[in-house]
């Protein structure tokens, strides 16, 4: 029987993409690398106009604190250090490089030269630490700090190969084309963890990948398959970790501290190239679907790359497109710009036309039907919390859990009434949030005051 938790949907999957295999894109002219991409403090620039960089070539680092070091994803000129608005919304220092054509890497890059058996657990974050890689199923969290904050309270790995959200078959295709890479990426892992096993989660809509994996890890003891049932939002970690240990992750809890740490697919994959190839984070898969969208694909990225440039790559726009997402259509961001770039976060681009996201004239309403409320995978009260957030009443909002909401959207996608639910509710959540951090900023400019 498939793994799976408690309410959740099963959307449309349009997993249209799902037999393409992965095409590696050439190179740009130009790409527009943002010095944030991750959770965290900004890079600071470590080159300037002018200079020449390597394909690889770190040129952007975080001195302190919490951050992820940038690379340069092709050779050439860097023309630019410039202000510009990134995939959510705000603004970061982009640097800009003309690329030369030659795609000629770091000499720098080496392997590691140490077998992983006499390889320490702070020599492993310390290489995915270099090599600038995160989270890549979206959150961007910095690798090297959840290594580090799991070691000794982590004693199941679980390796995220759910996918669920629709159009995206990014993960899927890597475990058909590259699932050594995966595996050798979790024996990385594991070893700097400590920990002797790991369950790799796949839906059971993979079925061709599952067989593969299972073919590959017959005889293995350090790993295994666990096949989910295909459900929205399965890949959000606080259910996959239910449907696999039955423990529930309590709202701004880490997954370490119920014992468990989850890792995205393509993660462990560049958790190997890091340490096999010294390569460090500077591309990735990308499913680029849509209905405006000529021929597509799923295709292997320079991080930096304008939107226009990766849709160019599959023929072009069949149509105007009316919306341009980053990611999934449920949890996604609406791009402004189609010269957005590709961050190491970007696991889709999805172009959809005017007919294809026309708004119901419907008008909003609650029918009380309580659909939100048994499909919550939180199992909040999205009824209540839509109200109040539309109230503006901030406290009862928190009181009634807004700020444990994952923003997946089940709750809208089930909405009869046309209620736009999870768009109330993330506005609430921010501007709580938003409130807190005020706060706190207030308290600690009276006690430097004192």
């Amino acid at each position: 029987m498939a793994y799976t938790f408690r309410g959740g949907s099963h959307v449309a999957e349009h997993k249209h993409t799902r037999r393409q295999q992965i095409e590696k894109m050439d190179p740009p002219a130009r790409v527009s690398i943002p010095l944030s991409q991750h959770i965290g403090a900004h890079a600071k620039p470590l080159v300037a106009v002018g200079d020449y960089v390597w394909r690889g070539q770190m040129i952007g680092d975080v001195e302190d604190g919490l951050g992820c070091p940038v690379h340069a994803s092709v050779s050439g000129k860097v023309t630019a250090l410039e202000l510009r608005t990134n995939v959510a919304g705000t603004q970061s220092v982009h640097i800009v490089i003309e690329s030369d054509g030659q795609m000629a890497l770091d000499p720098l890059i080496l392997p590691h030269e140490k077998k992983l058996s006499e390889t320490t657990a702070e020599e492993i974050i310390d290489i995915v630490r270099r090599a600038g890689i995160v989270g890549m199923g979206g959150a961007a969290f910095p690798t090297y700090a959840k290594i580090r904050s799991a070691i000794g309270k982590a004693e199941r790995l679980i390796v995220n190969c759910a996918e669920c959200e629709p159009y995206i078959t990014a993960n899927h295709r890597l475990l058909l084309e590259n699932p050594a890479g995966v595996i050798n990426g979790v024996k990385i892992l594991l070893k700097a963890l400590g920990v002797r096993h790991a369950d790799i989660a796949v839906e059971d809509n993979k079925l061709d990948a599952i067989n593969k994996l299972e073919t590959m890890l017959a005889d293995s003891k350090l790993m295994g398959i666990k096949v989910l049932k295909t459900k929205y939002p399965q890949g959000d970690e606080r259910q996959l970790i239910y449907a696999l240990t039955g423990r529930e992750l309590p709202a701004g809890k880490l997954p370490a501290d119920v014992g468990c740490v989850v890792f995205n697919a393509e993660t462990c994959a560049a958790v190997f190239a890091a340490f096999a190839y010294g390569m460090p984070s500077i591309e990735r898969i990308i499913t680029v679907d849509g209905d405006c969208v000529a021929n597509p694909k799923n295709l292997l990225v320079p991080i930096g790359t304008s939107c226009l440039d990766v849709i160019d790559a599959c023929g072009g726009l069949r149509c105007p497109p009316q919306k341009v997402i980053f990611g999934g259509p449920m949890m996604g961001a609406a791009q402004w710009d189609i010269e957005t770039p590709v961050i190491k976060g970007t696991s889709a681009i999805l172009a959809f036309s005017a007919e294809k996201v026309k708004p119901s004239k419907l008008p909003e309403v609650c029918l009380h039907c309580g659909r939100c409320v048994q499909n919550c995978p939180m199992h909040l009260m999205p009824n209540y919390l839509v109200q109040y957030a539309m109230q503006g009443d901030l406290a009862e909002a928190e009181a009634f859990g807004a700020l444990a909401c994952v923003g997946c959207g089940t709750c809208s996608y089930n909405c009869p009434g046309n209620m736009q639910i999870v768009q109330y509710i993330r506005v609430a959540k921010g501007t709580i949030m938003a409130k807190r951090q005020a706060e706190k900023s207030r308290a600690l400019a009276q006690d430097k005051s004192e």
